[in-house]
């Protein structure tokens, strides 16, 4: 069953019944024979020495249909990504670890950086980046999904829910976006998706005007997801942010590259948990707060290139709306929290919300001061056009890697 959001801008189909995980994965089994599926898994070493990305592991080898799947190891030395080929050797499917920090892939990231096409920075983005050139350089899968590996509360059904609207070959979706309820602990979780986003979205389009992007943005149940597939062609022409705004990235880029017709949400799972950041580091900079500055620029440059005029005077505007939004949208999470018997903290909630709030008037200037960042890694076809050997060359590092000394 599905229906559409508000003007019918996306898709959203609903996990209603509770469907088993063995019921999904045999029409999977059939939906393989005509559309390959693939997976990415982003990793920092240190999650291998945690308890969720093992029990991952456990559950994705049960996995019947998976064609492929690509694992980015960031933040390795030469003894953690031996250990790391030893951790996903269990897996069943076909998998290669990409080892970013490793000699070959790193050789290739400095003849990319000396033409300006290589990620500025470290991070989530630039290991997703380099996992998607090579699963087009592996062209093993004609769909592909991806989701991050700190999820406590995995089931491999997740994987199936995300990836059935494309795999179906009688659906012509290109790209599905995972939602879910993030409650967790007797407690509302997701701070930055219910008190920075969703109030943002409105404030935007009331200090800018209508937007069918925004719009478009606010049809999402959880935009900050980080579990979503699309056709594998997709990944040849989208530009991704290498900061924490890669999943508003991916937004925009399958919004301006498709149709909204073409895009779709499903609800893979009822209960969902995995690590939470902190505000912000003890120096005042990452975790939360790093993560709403990165989401914040992120939706302005999009909106600039849309011709949106942004001015100093209209983010003190715009933090003005988003605070009164914020608060309003609490005041109703504290009623929900109440009518659902869980424990609601008003104290660290509205320091969530302060804490936004001065990460908008930061984003803003930031914007401002550099206008001439490039904020996205650029796209695949763009990289073959100045390196045209690069996905084979990307393929065979990798290879070597695997299968061979390092």
């Amino acid at each position: 069953m599905s229906d559409f959001f508000q003007n019918g801008v996306i898709t959203n189909f609903h996990n209603l019944t509770g469907r088993s995980t063995e019921s999904l994965e045999k029409e999977m089994v059939q939906f393989a024979r005509k559309r390959k599926m693939g997976l990415i898994l982003p990793s920092l070493f240190s999650e291998l020495e945690g308890p969720a990305l093992n029990h991952i592991v456990d559950e994705l080898a049960k996995v019947p249909y998976l064609e492929e799947i690509v694992i980015g190891l960031d933040r390795a030395d030469r003894d953690q990504f031996l250990f790391a080929r030893e951790f996903f050797s269990r897996l069943p499917q076909r998998h290669r670890i990409l080892w970013n920090d490793g000699p070959r892939l790193k050789a290739l990231d400095a003849e990319l950086d000396k033409e300006g096409l290589s990620p500025t920075e470290p991070g989530k983005g630039r290991n997703v980046w380099f996992c998607t050139g090579y699963t087009l350089a592996s062209d093993r899968s004609s769909c592909v999904a991806l989701h991050d590996c700190d999820i406590v509360t995995y089931e491999r059904g997740m994987l199936a829910r995300l990836l059935y609207p494309l795999a179906n070959p009688a659906f012509q979706y290109e790209f599905c976006k995972g939602f879910y309820a993030r409650v967790a602990n007797n407690k509302l979780n997701g701070r930055v998706g219910r008190l920075l986003v969703g109030p943002l979205l409105r404030s935007l389009q009331q200090v800018y005007g209508h937007s069918e992007y925004l719009e478009y943005l606010s049809s999402f149940r959880y935009p900050l997801s980080g579990e979503f597939a699309m056709r594998t062609h997709v990944l040849n022409n989208i530009k991704i942010p290498g900061d924490w705004g890669l999943e508003i990235g991916v937004l925009s880029e399958i919004y301006r590259n498709y149709t909204t017709r073409q895009s779709c949400q499903a609800e893979i799972a009822h209960n969902y948990d995995h690590k939470h950041q902190p505000l912000s580091e003890e120096d005042g900079t990452g975790g939360l707060r790093r993560m709403s500055n990165d989401i914040v620029q992120s939706l302005l440059r999009k909106l600039a290139t849309m011709g949106v005029s942004l001015t100093s005077d209209s983010f003190r505007v715009l933090k003005a709306t988003y605070y009164r939004n914020a608060l309003d949208m609490m005041e109703i999470y504290s009623h929900e929290a109440t009518m659902n018997g869980l424990h609601f903290d008003q104290h660290s909630e509205e320091a969530a919300v302060e804490m936004f709030t001065q990460a908008i008037l930061e984003a803003g200037q930031a914007f401002m001061e550099r206008p001439n960042d490039k904020p996205f890694i650029p796209s695949w076809s763009r990289v073959q056009s100045a390196f045209p050997d690069i996905l084979q060359r990307i393929y065979q590092a990798v290879e070597e890697d695997n299968e061979g000394h390092v």
